[in-house]
Formats: C-alpha cells, sequence, structure tokens
C-alpha cells in the first residue's frame, strides 16, 4: 500500500501523465503476480528481467527527466542480468521438483540444457552491453573495470556447461548458500564480483563526469 501510495504521488505531480500510470500499473501488475500465475507459466524471469531493469531504472529515470532514453534501458541491463541468474540457477535445481509440482518456471518449460546455456548467455552479454555504453559514449572508458570479473566467469563457466551432479563436488559449500543449490549460488558468486565493480564502476563514473564533463563526449 505504501508503495501504491508513493506511485500515486508521482502521477499526481506530474499532472497525470499517462507513461507513468502505466510504468505505476505495470510494477503493481508483476509485484501481485509474480508468486502466482507468472511464476507457473514460464514468465517469473522474465518478470524480474523487467522488474529490476526497464521498469526501475529506466522509469525511474522517467519520472525523473520526463523522457524515455533507451541507453538507460540499455544500462539497466549489465546488474538485472547478473540477477535474473541467480533465480534462473535456483529454477535449474529446482528443475525436477518444479517438473513434478507442474510448476512451470522457465527452465522446465525450455529444458535443464537450455536453461544452464540461458544462464551463460546471462552472464556474458553485460559486458557487451558495457562496451557498447562506452562506444556510444553514454560511459567513460572507467567501466571497462568489469573485465576484471572475468576470471571468476571463466572459474565457474566450465561447470555450468554440465549437468548438475548427483551428488555434493568434495569442493562445494553445503548448506546455507551452498548444496543441494549449485547453479544459483554459483550465479550468485558470478553477480556479486560483476556487480561490485558494475556500480563502482558507475561511482567513478559520475565523479568523472562531474569533474571533467567534457571528458569521453
Amino acid at each position: 500500500m505504501l508503495a501504491l501510495a508513493f506511485g500515486l504521488y508521482l502521477v499526481f505531480i506530474n499532472a497525470g501523465d499517462p507513461v507513468i500510470w502505466v510504468l505505476l500499473g505495470l510494477g503493481a501488475f508483476f509485484v501481485l503476480f509474480y508468486t502466482w500465475p507468472l511464476k507457473y507459466i514460464a514468465l517469473g524471469e522474465l518478470a524480474v528481467l523487467i522488474v529490476w531493469g526497464p521498469l526501475m531504472i529506466g522509469g525511474g529515470y522517467y519520472v525523473l527527466a520526463h523522457h524515455w532514453n533507451w541507453n538507460v534501458v540499455i544500462a539497466s541491463l549489465p546488474y538485472v542480468l547478473g540477477v535474473t541468474t541467480v533465480i534462473f540457477g535456483k529454477h535449474i535445481d529446482k528443475y525436477l521438483i518444479d517438473k513434478e509440482k507442474k510448476i512451470h518456471t522457465l527452465p522446465v518449460v525450455i529444458g535443464e540444457k537450455a536453461a544452464r546455456y540461458s544462464v551463460l548467455a546471462m552472464m556474458i552479454l553485460p559486458y557487451f552491453f558495457t562496451a557498447y555504453l562506452i562506444a556510444v559514449k553514454f560511459f567513460t572508458p572507467i567501466m571497462a573495470i568489469v573485465l576484471f570479473a572475468i576470471p571468476t566467469l571463466r572459474t565457474i563457466y566450465p561447470a555450468i556447461l554440465k549437468p548438475k551432479p548427483a551428488g555434493r563436488p568434495a569442493d562445494f559449500p553445503d548448506g546455507q548458500g551452498g548444496w543441494p543449490l549449485y547453479f544459483a549460488p554459483m550465479a550468485f558468486l558470478n553477480n556479486r564480483k560483476f556487480g561490485s565493480l558494475f556500480m563502482l564502476g558507475l561511482l567513478v563514473d559520475v565523479i568523472l563526469r562531474l569533474i571533467l564533463p567534457t571528458f569521453w563526449r
């Protein structure tokens, strides 16, 4: 209710802007219906991707700047894709359980192997989005700091290429944050490394823009 109240306030102070009404409606829809039915019909992962990226970041920018900017939307994707890999990884870990319970998560619909390769794609794409935004001078080259996350990706990459093992590997953690989850912890590790560097890069990027406003323009 509090979130709805703030949303209505934003609509009010922006003279009932129809775009903000749409953004508010989409936000309410995904929040209310993520658990059911979206998660059960292979739309839960897509909902996370839309809410954490284009809706929150792109929509937030629109409310503040009063115009839509696709580069802002693209800038939201590197981090939100990492978040989505964690959700995706958990659903791969629960593949057999969800299939038995007829919970049609996206991994259940597309299959375990396709889901693993989707996770890998979502781990690699953020580097290309970041490179694109540097190339068009939306980001400064400081954002190339995310390349330091590649060693972490290379560490977990071989494991994601293979199905989940029947038993816990000897070097894999057990309990909280570990087994019986397998792909989710690896996705979290990758997202933590990339996400931390991405946020650090953003902070320095903003400072550079303030100190040297003509740099990389």
